[in-house]
């Protein structure tokens, strides 16, 4: 375990960490499987956060009973159907949709000298972030389109401590995805989970709900 002193930097996950966008990924797949004569279930649901556009549609698919084939070009008319809908749904995001404890978390890491970058498999990031008033607080943001891999692969984790320009021992990832924490520890990152998704993962640090989150208790557990 590191020291707490040897952490200079965070990467974060955006849904489920900064601000509960899933509800609106949720919604807006749950639509299309409907359109498309699909089942929806909580475990279909459940299975799709953290992952990629085209990764979520194409475990959608799977589930088709019919096994329809879809061409490259149907999915990608498809996912493209899908985000339409999502960013319609976001359009409506405010300031107040930040999830409890994460705007003052923020403040008290700027305020403490502490650098952050964003680890989202979301290309809808950048928008939410200025619609959420946060996007200053970050150095950076990865561009989902140059990932090769998607969580659990550690690609977006590196790519986000590269951002940071500090070693990955220096780094404290967090999460609220078990695929998520497989992909900071992958970074050689200290996982920080939230919630009990997460927790499965086994992170180093964990706290059940985002507003325990404060430097003193990172300080804590990591003293422990």
């Amino acid at each position: 375990m590191v020291e707490f002193s040897d952490i200079k930097g965070f990467t974060f996950d955006l849904d489920g960490v900064i601000t509960d966008t899933a509800k609106f990924h949720e919604a807006a797949w749950h639509d299309l499987a409907d359109d498309l004569g699909i089942e929806w279930s909580a475990e279909i649901g459940n299975h799709l956060k953290g992952i990629s556009r085209m990764a979520s549609l194409d475990m959608i698919l799977a589930t088709d009973p019919q096994g329809k084939q879809y061409s490259q070009e149907e999915k990608q008319q498809l996912a493209d159907k899908k985000n339409a809908h999502y960013r319609t749904l976001i359009a409506t995001v405010t300031p107040d949709d930040i999830l409890p404890g994460i705007k003052s978390f923020l403040d008290d890491m700027l305020d403490k000298g502490y650098t952050a970058s964003v680890a989202s498999a979301s290309k809808n990031a950048p928008s939410i972030l200025k619609k959420l008033e946060l996007t200053s607080y970050f150095v950076g943001i990865v561009d989902p389109a140059t990932l090769t891999h998607g969580k659990p692969d550690p690609e977006i984790f590196v790519k986000a401590g590269e951002l940071l320009n500090l070693q990955p021992s220096q780094i404290i990832g967090l999460e609220d995805a078990g695929a998520g924490v497989e992909a900071i520890k992958g970074a050689g990152q200290t996982a920080l989970g939230i919630g009990p998704a997460a927790k499965t993962a086994n992170p180093e640090l964990w706290f059940d709900k985002t507003e325990n989150l404060t430097l003193n208790n990172i300080k804590k557990q990591l003293s422990m």
